[in-house]
């Protein structure tokens, strides 16, 4: 185990270049401030400030993007109460989740058990409940999350005036909906919607997906 002053990078940190990604980003996105305990979580993490997750981690409480609909985990905040190392323990294994969104979807960094590209970022998609590779890495996802790309890969998971029903929701909350995305009959325009605790709906995830094997 490294110490906390070991993973703090003070000659190449990438907390600059994140925050020029959020500046140059196309969608509103909002930069949470870091909690007390982010030592802590970049201790478990055991990941350095060098990169964009460890800078995350320590140097902020989470990232929200387009009006909160994804929520990038960091060390936590009142917006946020999800840190990503509390997150993970006993939930993810084999792999690290990352973000969510309020559409009850996932997104994990491959540590070897979702498929044979360890490092790329899966997608738990609510409407499949099956991990699929976006084929990119931790720091291009987030490139890729504050660019017009998001639009087109959440068409059919997004509703009419889904930014209104963001205010229904917090950063702890995600919306479950009922027929579930991942049945026929369900989709996001149809089926009726409620608020969700975030953890809850990762349990109906792994029980509908225990359903569909």
């Amino acid at each position: 185990m490294r110490t906390l002053d070991e993973l703090i990078n003070q000659d190449d940190p990438a907390i600059p270049f994140v925050r020029q990604w959020l500046a140059e980003s196309s969608r509103p996105v909002e930069l949470l401030p870091p909690s007390e305990r982010n030592g802590e979580v970049l201790v478990n993490l055991q990941i350095t400030t060098r990169s964009p997750m460890g800078a995350i981690a320590y140097e902020t409480g989470g990232i929200l993007v387009d009006h909160g609909w994804l929520r990038i985990l960091g060390s936590g905040h009142p917006k946020l109460p999800r840190d990503i190392a509390q997150w993970n323990a006993g939930r993810s294994s084999g792999h690290l989740l990352v973000a969510d969104d309020v559409a009850g979807g996932f997104f994990s960094v491959n540590g070897g058990s979702l498929g044979d590209d360890p490092g790329s970022v899966y997608y738990w998609a609510p409407d499949t409940l099956k991990w699929e590779s976006l084929g990119l890495g931790y720091t291009d996802f987030l490139c890729w999350v504050l660019s017009d790309r998001l639009s087109a890969f959440y068409e059919g998971l997004r509703w009419n005036n889904w930014q209104a029903d963001l205010q229904r929701v917090d950063g702890g909350q995600c919306f479950s909906f009922y027929p579930p995305l991942w049945t026929a009959e369900g989709t996001a325009e149809s089926s009726s919607r409620k608020p969700i605790g975030v953890a809850d709906q990762y349990a109906l995830n792994t029980e509908g997906w225990s359903q569909t094997e």
